[in-house]
C-alpha cells in the first residue's frame, strides 16, 4: 500500500505542477496589468501638481478665496477675521455660541444675527 500512496501523491503533484505551469503567465500578465493601473492613479496629475488626498475622500478648497459666510455649528474649527472683527473681538467658536447661539450664521456685508437669549 505504501506503493500505490506514493504514486498517486507523485500524479497529483505532476498534474498541479502541469496546471500552474499553464496558469501562471495569466496571473502574472493580470498582476502587472492592476499594479500598472495603480501606479497611474497614484502619478495622477491635476494642473500641473499632484493629487492629494483624493483618494481618501478628501474635501478641498480653493486656496486664496476668502470665506464669506461662517457657521457656528459642530464641524466650524476657526473662527474667520471677519466674524471676529463683526463681534467685535469673540475670537473663539465657544464665546461666538455662547452669544449669539448654535448654528448663528455669519456673513460678510450683513448684520450681525440676533443675540441667544441666554445671552
Amino acid at each position: 500500500m505504501p506503493r500505490s500512496a506514493e504514486n498517486i501523491e507523485a500524479i497529483i503533484q505532476l498534474a498541479v505542477s502541469q496546471a500552474m505551469q499553464k496558469v501562471l503567465p495569466a496571473i502574472q500578465r493580470r498582476v502587472a496589468a492592476l499594479a500598472a493601473e495603480e501606479l497611474e492613479k497614484g502619478l495622477a496629475v491635476k494642473d500641473g501638481a499632484r493629487v492629494r488626498g483624493a483618494a481618501r475622500g478628501a474635501r478641498v478648497r480653493a486656496r486664496g478665496v476668502d470665506i464669506t459666510r461662517w457657521v457656528a455649528d459642530r464641524r466650524a474649527r476657526r473662527v474667520p477675521k471677519f466674524v471676529i472683527e463683526m463681534t467685535g473681538g469673540l475670537d473663539t467658536k465657544k464665546r461666538i455660541v455662547a452669544k449669539f447661539g448654535e448654528n448663528a450664521a455669519f456673513e460678510k456685508g450683513k448684520p450681525l444675527p440676533k443675540a441667544a437669549k441666554a445671552a
